[in-house]
C-alpha cells in the first residue's frame, strides 16, 4: 500500500541526487551493492547490541539506495532485467539482515525466545510473500493484488519502531514496547498477506486453466 504513494514522493526527493551520482560516474549497480551493504552491516552490528537508535539511522541512510539506484536506472534509459534481479535479490538479503540481528537481539541480551521467534517468522514469511508473487509471475499470472502488508510496510513499521525503542537509552521512558509490538504486527500482517496472495494465485490459475480448456475444446 504504501509503495504507491511513497514510492513516487521519494523518487522527485531523490532525482537530484541520482542526477548527481550520474555525473561523477557512480553506476546504478554500485549504488545498488553498497546500499545492501550499508543496510546489513547496521542492522547486523548494532541490532544484536541493542544499539537500536544508530542502527536504525544507518539503515535508513543506506535504505534509500533501493529508490536511488532504479531512478538512476531510469535517468540513464539501463532499465535492464539484470538490474531488477540483482535489486530484488538484495532486497531479500536487506531484510534478512534486519530481522537477523533483532532476533540475534532476543536470543541474546534481548531475553526472550518468544520475541526471538516472532522476528525469525517476520523473516520467513517476509521472503515467501515475495516468492508467492514472483512464482505466481513466472508461471505467467498477474497476482494482481494488493497486500495488507507488503515490503514498504514491513521495512516501515519495524524501523519506525525500532528508532523509537532507541530512544529508551536516551531516557525516554516506556518506548521499549514498541518494538515487540511492531513485531508482532509486522508478523500477523505478513501471514494475512500470504493468504491474499495464495487465494489470489489460486483463482488467477483456475481461471487462466479454464480460458485454456476452453480454448483446447474449440
Amino acid at each position: 500500500m504504501l509503495n504507491k504513494y511513497a514510492r513516487a514522493f521519494f523518487t522527485r526527493v531523490l532525482t537530484p541526487f541520482a542526477a548527481l551520482l550520474i555525473r561523477i560516474g557512480v553506476s546504478p549497480d554500485a549504488v545498488t551493492l553498497v546500499g545492501t551493504g550499508g543496510v546489513v552491516a547496521g542492522a547486523l552490528i548494532f541490532y544484536p547490541l541493542g544499539e537500536f537508535f544508530w542502527g536504525t539511522v544507518v539503515i535508513t541512510l543506506f535504505v534509500f539506495s533501493d529508490l536511488v539506484d532504479g531512478n538512476m536506472a531510469r535517468q540513464l534509459g539501463r532499465s535492464s532485467r539484470w538490474g531488477a534481479f540483482l535489486d530484488s535479490t538484495l532486497d531479500r538479503v536487506a531484510d534478512s539482515a534486519i530481522f537477523g540481528g533483532l532476533a540475534l537481539w532476543y536470543a541474546g541480551r534481548g531475553d526472550s525466545l518468544m520475541l526471538c521467534g516472532m522476528a525469525i517468522f517476520c523473516l520467513a514469511s517476509g521472503q515467501v510473500v515475495s516468492y508467492t508473487k514472483a512464482r505466481g509471475e513466472a508461471i505467467g499470472l498477474p497476482v494482481d493484488v494488493n497486500g495488507l502488508v507488503e515490503r514498504a510496510e514491513r521495512l516501515v513499521v519495524t524501523l519506525v519502531a525500532c528508532g523509537l525503542s532507541g530512544l529508551h537509552a536516551f531516557g525516554v521512558p516506556g518506548v521499549e514496547t514498541l518494538l515487540p509490538i511492531a513485531l508482532w504486527i509486522v508478523g500477523i500482517g505478513s501471514a494475512v498477506t500470504l493468504g491474499q496472495r495464495v487465494v489470489t494465485v489460486r483463482r488467477e490459475s483456475a481461471e487462466a486453466d479454464a480460458m485454456a480448456q476452453g480454448g483446447n475444446s474449440a
